[in-house]
């Protein structure tokens, strides 16, 4: 069976830092029921043979009205990410979903562990607001990678919210020299985190090469693979 394909116009245009943007979208035809974790397939017209398919996670949970939220970062090159800076409100473009198994699993019987690098992070944004929409209070621990001080996504909005909820731990830092200081880093951070601890939940989102690395060191820990949910977006 064929996919199905639909219009969405552009609602909003928003830039987030110097180099991600985000769109809010809304379907012309019907309302696009989604998990927090999932994403949707963006047919852009161009590319040597369009449509040109990219894929963009949710950023928000679903609306009633059926507002989709994408959040992307502007590839030196990128023919897909430049094209999308260049809607405005009131254009359209198409899409087909949902898709994707990156989302929470059914029983949260242990605590959280998200690990994400830069707009890996819009994924595990979405799961956020809607555990902490539907009151869930167990522990959740978030380490997010960016590439730049100002390239931190939603800093102020997660400061906030580990501000008010006493449960959630937020470590951002900043690689600066690349993605395997990224991945260094962020192993430095887990050890004390995961040596001689309960087994948690681990989430990784990122590009392969920051999350297979941190993969293999959570099964070097005692994790079995199936243990460890991952999402990758390159």
């Amino acid at each position: 069976m064929a996919e199905f394909t639909q219009a969405a116009r552009v609602l909003s245009v928003n830039d987030l830092t110097p180099h991600t943007r985000q769109l809010v979208l809304r379907p012309t035809v019907q309302n696009i029921v989604f998990q927090p974790g999932q994403w949707v397939s963006l047919k852009l017209p161009v590319g040597a043979a369009p449509p040109l398919n990219r894929a963009y996670s949710m950023a928000a949970p679903g609306t009633p009205s059926g507002e989709l939220t994408v959040i992307f970062d502007r590839v030196p090159g990128g023919v897909g990410s430049n094209y999308l800076y260049t809607l405005k409100p009131g254009d359209v473009l198409h899409l087909s979903g949902p898709y994707g198994n990156f989302t929470l699993p059914q029983q949260l019987d242990r605590d959280l562990f998200f690990v994400a690098r830069y707009t890996g992070l819009v994924p595990i944004r979405c799961m956020l607001k809607q555990l902490y929409a539907q009151l869930q209070t167990g522990t959740i621990l978030l380490i997010a990678v960016a590439p730049a001080e100002d390239e931190v996504l939603f800093h102020q909005e997660l400061l906030t919210l580990a501000a008010t909820h006493p449960r959630f731990r937020y470590l951002p830092f900043v690689a600066a020299e690349g993605e395997q200081q990224g991945v260094d880093l962020a192993c430095s951070m887990l050890r004390p985190l995961i040596e001689k601890a309960p087994k948690v939940i681990p989430m990784l989102c990122g590009t392969k090469g920051f999350v297979r690395p941190l993969r293999a060191y959570l099964a070097e820990a005692g994790y079995d693979r199936k243990e460890v949910k991952i999402e990758t977006y390159d």
